[in-house]
């Protein structure tokens, strides 16, 4: 595998090497096959998914906040969002009807889940920076690579442009539930609906995310430098690699899924229609018999578990990489790290059914699902310890990008520790489909997940554009975003505990017994808006920093790991020359050694060889 993992990449640098024409903007720039640039135009796009993701929410907090009443001053702007004859249907009077509240709660999730998490985690630092880490010159596919960024971008087009078409966009949940999705919007168009558009964007989604996930195996197994064995890789292309394999096995059941369920609403199947539906006193019976509402819960939660650490383990790679070069000390543990990692990876495939308790599964079956969602706490505690470990007696710099990685651990914890109820049958019935189920969640997801984005984007950006972002703006973001996304989620447990129901849109008769604590809607919208305004300085300062924020040198962190030890920001090509790899991915203050800090691909000193 060495020989050939070597040859391979020699093969590539030759080529290189050769190959050096100048090339027309649309191929450099469009439909480019470089991995780096594929990487920023996953990263701008992604980025961009998740601000318009944000905004549908805080459109959501104001109906939460103010049941109701007439949306201030966006309500005469939303035809641009919805068009003219929607804007009308949706929102008379500026008021944001149940649909639209259903549809913005459905497009919050998948758009912040499949357009922007993922792709910003996975594929945009992980094309940038994997083929750097393991010292290849590009991906192992690269036409396969930019035909995954064009699918990507294709099925966030869909999914865009069905806010436009008759009746809005899909409105029956990120999750997409049969049979509510599989008879939803069948008044409409049979193809130009929302929820059609839904399901052909996920199917561009889904490819897209299979194209890339093969990609970054075979680019982590075949082209690793010479000298880069398995233990000697940095975190960060492990959870990459697991990730991959999770997409590549759990993604296509649900995509699978999704061409039953629009063959549902086309074609005359009843793959997910039971006999004899009735829905609000109408029949279905010439639609539906014989299909199973179940199947599809299966076939999504077997991809949706899967999915927790699809959106997890990049992130947790990130914050691995800034907190061993903030701290100046290596990795506490790094091969539990190594096979924690991989366990989570195969326990998470084992625990999909957690979340169908509500469905009246056996003991039998319950018990086991209990067991292995306990069980696959373990590997993330490890996880956790290890990183906190590691930042003992550390001489650690409370840089913008260390900040968010250190604001990621108490999070996550935060978030992983509120999931154990949730495991167990008992108490997972009387949460079910509550907002404690929603603050889980969303601290993995938000305060947890997307901290340890921003600290990638912060920590990378130097060798990206070759200049710092400012770092004063950039605590001002941090610690701004940091309380309120404590004020945004946590009074969820609250509300979650005392049994008040999710999804609701003004809550009803049933608001009654909520009264005590529907005070805290309006306290976390207040605080989603003041997040929101903290935005604004980071968004700014990304852009304003590409050309006025300070140079950086090749390696201005003062790092280890090889992505540092190429020109900044990196040729065509990547490397000079080609890197041979001959120390671990963490080596900082290495006793004898005059720096605090020596790169893979510099040679061991004789005398440190048995140290």
């Amino acid at each position: 595998m060495a020989s050939v993992a070597l040859s391979e990449s020699e093969h590539s640098h030759a080529v290189v090497d050769h190959h050096h024409e100048e090339l027309s903007f649309l191929r450099k720039y469009v439909f480019s096959t470089d991995h780096k640039i594929i990487g920023v135009q996953y990263g701008i796009t992604a980025l961009l998914f998740l601000l318009f993701g944000f905004v549908l929410m805080m459109l959501m907090r104001w109906q939460l906040a103010y049941p109701g009443k007439p949306l201030p001053w966006f309500g005469d702007w939303m035809w641009l969002l919805l068009g003219k004859k929607n804007a009308a249907l949706l929102m008379p009077d500026g008021v944001m009807s149940p649909d639209l509240y259903n549809s913005f709660g459905a497009m919050h999730g998948t758009i912040m889940v499949f357009l922007g998490v993922v792709p910003l985690g996975f594929a945009a630092f992980g094309n940038y920076v994997v083929p750097l880490q393991v010292g290849a010159p590009d991906m192992a596919f690269p036409r396969i690579n930019m035909a995954s960024y064009h699918s990507f971008l294709w099925g966030g087009l869909v999914m865009l442009i069905s806010f436009f078409v008759p009746g809005g966009a899909a409105k029956s949940g990120w999750t997409s539930y049969s049979p509510l999705a599989s008879i939803a919007d069948t008044a409409y168009h049979p193809f130009w609906n929302g929820q059609t558009m839904w399901l052909l964007g996920m199917v561009l989604l889904i490819t897209s995310s299979l194209l890339g996930s093969v990609n970054f195996i075979a680019t982590i197994i075949q082209l690793r430098a010479k000298g880069m064995s398995w233990m000697r890789m940095p975190f960060f292309v492990w959870a990459q690699l697991v990730t991959a394999f999770l997409l590549l096995l759990a993604f296509p059941p649900l995509e699978a899924a999704g061409v039953m369920q629009l063959m549902d609403r086309v074609a005359g199947t009843s793959f997910f229609l039971p006999s004899g539906l009735v829905v609000n006193g109408q029949h279905f019976s010439a639609l539906s018999g014989g299909g199973s509402p179940l199947l599809w819960q299966h076939l999504f939660w077997f991809l949706g578990h899967p999915e927790v650490y699809v959106i997890l383990l990049p992130a947790l790679g990130m914050v691995c990489e800034i907190l061993a070069t903030n701290a100046r000390k290596p990795i506490w543990g790094y091969p539990s790290l190594v096979f924690s990692v991989v366990a989570i990876g195969f326990l998470s495939f084992i625990v999909w059914a957690h979340h169908m308790y509500m469905t009246g599964m056996g003991t039998k079956v319950s018990a086991f699902f209990q067991t292995t969602t306990v069980i696959i706490s373990v590997p993330s505690v490890v996880i956790l310890s290890c990183l906190l470990i590691s930042l003992w007696g550390g001489s650690i710099r409370f840089n913008t990008p260390m900040l968010f990685a250190l604001g990621f651990l108490p999070m996550f914890g935060i978030g992983g520790l509120t999931g154990i109820p949730l495991a167990f049958s008992a108490l997972g019935s009387y949460l079910h489909d509550s907002y404690y189920v929603i603050g889980h969640f969303h601290y993995v997801v938000a305060p947890g997940v997307v901290f340890g984005l921003f600290a990638g984007v912060y920590h990378w950006y130097p060798k990206i554009t070759g200049r710092f972002m400012n770092e004063f703006w950039g605590k001002v973001h941090f610690w701004i975003t940091l309380v309120c996304m404590n004020g945004i989620f946590f009074p969820m447990f609250l509300q979650g505990m005392a049994g008040m129901h999710r999804r609701w849109y003004d809550g009803g008769a049933a608001y009654e017994l909520s009264k005590p604590l529907l005070h805290w809607n309006e306290f976390m919208s207040v605080s989603a808006w003041i997040m929101g305004l903290a935005q604004i300085p980071f968004i700014i300062n990304f852009f304003i920093s590409f050309r006025t924020g300070k140079k950086a040198s090749d390696n201005p962190w003062e790092a280890t790991t090889l992505e540092w030890q190429t020109p900044t920001p990196p040729p065509h090509g990547n490397f000079a020359t080609e890197p041979v790899v001959y120390r671990g991915p963490y080596e900082y203050s290495v006793p004898g050694e005059a720096k605090d800090f020596s790169p893979q691909n510099e040679p061991v000193k004789e005398y440190n060889k048995n140290l």
